[in-house]
């Protein structure tokens, strides 16, 4: 079955859009592509993601996500050549606003209105995945480690996937891993935090660090970075999820007032990242051999040569070494689960998101054609 997958993270650099054939456990990338979100779009999200405002903005940029992610599948499939009426299903994520994954409220808000997406194309959508699974007691997240199982796990080693996008998390794939035995959980930032900074720091003229360059020619301030660790969250035993609620804005108005130069305080986030990943795969996978990384992050070379750093006993390598793109992981894992869905088998990993057995996820919109 041929499906397309939409995701859009935290980072809010774009869409992603994964076609993939899956026959059985065999899981084909037919194509990729990225579509940058408009700085308006942009600032949009933004403006609705967790704070106050108007339920008419948000209601608007629900059915207007929709036109976008309808049009970023067409434009993937023109731009591939790839016929658009070969997919025969969809998965999207969509965008979160809102996510709280623990208490006796919790709850999570993905927009991106999926009736759009089925009307504009004529394909089946599977949509609002990570609702059943806090319905089911889970914290709506990670559910890519479902599709990490299958990817990545090893009959001899064993491994940590990890994904660097705006949020960091991992997924813990012991040798010979039954999915039982899996546990995956948000570490802390990804790329969220860096990339907030450097938009201060150039004025919005960048949204992130290219290359990691400017960590790389600036200062980590310990003090503020073992302040920084000393969160609760990063000893904290999982299942455990983090996001904007955490690392947004206010987050980072804290640090601009400890008035350190933004560009040490650029290197300390980046060391902070990399630090989080580590203290997560140190205390809960401590005997991981190989760390297959993907997301944004990857190509931050400072941030990725930090992690190194950090776990001088791990092969560190990225999910290209598997025949996956690091920038399409997400995309390709929203794709599967839509395929499990609408096969009505189950798609979550209660060991990892803490639901209290597995459920089928996503809603269903049927095609107009």
């Amino acid at each position: 079955m041929r499906v397309a997958g939409i995701m859009s993270g935290t980072s809010l650099d774009g869409i992603d859009v994964a076609i993939v054939d899956i026959a059985g456990r065999s899981v084909k990338t037919v194509a990729h592509a990225s579509v940058p979100y408009s700085q308006s779009i942009r600032s949009q999200i933004l403006a609705v993601s967790n704070a106050q405002c108007e339920t008419a903005e948000i209601s608007r940029l629900n059915f207007r996500l929709g036109e976008l992610y309808a049009k970023a599948v067409q434009e993937t499939c023109a731009r591939k050549n790839i016929p658009q009426e070969s997919i025969e299903l969809i998965g999207s994520h969509g965008q979160t606003i809102y996510h709280k994954g623990k208490g006796e409220y919790a709850n999570t808000l993905q927009i991106g209105e999926s009736s759009v997406i089925a009307e504009r194309l004529g394909i089946p959508v599977v949509s609002d995945f990570r609702t059943r699974d806090i319905a089911a007691g889970g914290q709506g997240a990670p559910l890519v480690p479902f599709v990490d199982h299958i990817l990545f796990t090893s009959p001899t080693k064993n491994r940590v996937a990890l994904n660097i996008g705006g949020i960091a998390n991992i997924t813990v794939l012991p040798r010979n891993a039954k999915p039982e035995q899996v546990i995956a959980f948000d570490t802390g930032p990804g790329n969220m935090v860096i990339d907030q900074l450097v938009s201060v720091f150039t004025n919005g003229k960048q949204t992130f660090d290219r290359d990691g360059h400017i960590a790389s020619e600036a200062y980590l301030n310990k003090r503020l970075l073992d302040k920084l660790l000393k969160e609760p969250y990063y000893s904290a035993d999982p299942p455990k999820s983090a996001g904007r609620e955490q690392y947004g804005e206010a987050f980072v108005a804290q640090l601009l007032k400890t008035g350190m130069a933004l560009p040490d305080l650029i290197a300390t986030a980046t060391v902070f990242t990399a630090a989080t990943i580590a203290m997560g795969i140190d205390r809960f996978a401590p005997d991981t051999q190989e760390v297959i990384a993907s997301g944004g992050g990857v190509h931050n070379r400072q941030l990725m040569v930090q992690l190194e750093a950090f776990l001088p006993n791990c092969r560190i390598t990225t999910t290209a070494e598997f025949n996956v793109d690091p920038d399409a992981k997400e995309a390709i894992a929203f794709a599967v689960l839509a395929h499990r869905t609408w096969r009505k088998q189950t798609g979550n990993l209660p060991s990892a998101t803490g639901a209290g057995h597995a459920v089928v996820l996503g809603k269903v919109t049927f095609g107009s054609k």
